[in-house]
């Protein structure tokens, strides 16, 4: 977050404090990274939704929330790791008077931040977020574990998945890592949205891309990606 004095015509330049974070923990039982617990698969088995509490002892006034995902399935290189964030206008309100200390960003990450260089494709001992620590007044989630609050108001896996389109007359094979994909029962086909993902290791979505983009192995065998 970042205190601001009119979040409708901040623009970030602002210092930033961390109030969350859900990013990795150990699966006794996988063999890699891969296999391991990651707050992007709990955005996934809570249906894409993210419970955070924002600290009750901020001091009042205008903040921009910086809502940020780090893709780590090419991050082995340098360059490699995908940032996607998004920014939301806040006011809070209370008798809080915290004011945490911040960071700038950019310069808050580098490029050789254990965080952002990092084989998620080998076995993992630990992960270290990249940025500040968590502030005192902030929370954390252990990544696999429940869905809570407003996490808790779907059932993951009830929405739609892909488009349907004509189905074809049989099984086809993509270049998604080696993976093939059959229609689903019911006589349809589904189809990929652009930069999503469409194959690799354990992968048993769909293997075919919307039209103009194809499906490539940017991480092979383990990731394929729609581009």
């Amino acid at each position: 977050m970042s205190r601001v004095p009119d979040a409708t015509t901040a623009d970030g330049s602002t210092g930033w404090f961390k109030v969350f974070q859900d990013t990795w923990a150990k699966n006794p039982s996988g063999a890699s990274g891969d296999d391991d617990y990651w707050g992007t698969k709990d955005l996934n088995t809570c249906c894409g939704k993210m419970n955070v509490k924002i600290p009750s002892d901020l001091a009042p006034g205008d903040y921009l929330l910086r809502a940020e995902v780090i893709a780590l399935h090419t991050a082995g290189s340098s360059g490699g790791a995908q940032l996607y964030m998004t920014c939301y206008q806040l006011t809070v309100t209370g008798s809080g008077t915290a004011v945490p200390p911040t960071v700038a960003f950019p310069g808050a990450y580098k490029s050789s931040d254990p965080g952002i260089l990092v084989n998620i494709h080998a076995a993992m001992a630990g992960y270290t977020a990249p940025g500040p620590g968590v502030y005192a007044g902030g929370s954390t989630k252990v990544a696999g574990s429940g869905c809570a609050g407003c996490e808790s108001s779907c059932t993951a896996g009830s929405g739609p998945v892909g488009t349907a389109t004509a189905a074809p007359s049989k099984t086809t094979t993509t270049s998604s890592g080696g993976q093939t994909s059959a229609p689903p029962a019911g006589g349809g086909s589904c189809s990929v949205a652009r930069y999503g993902q469409c194959g690799g290791t354990g992968y048993t979505g769909c293997g075919s891309c919307v039209a103009g983009s194809t499906c490539s192995a940017v991480s092979p065998p383990y990731y394929s990606q729609c581009v």
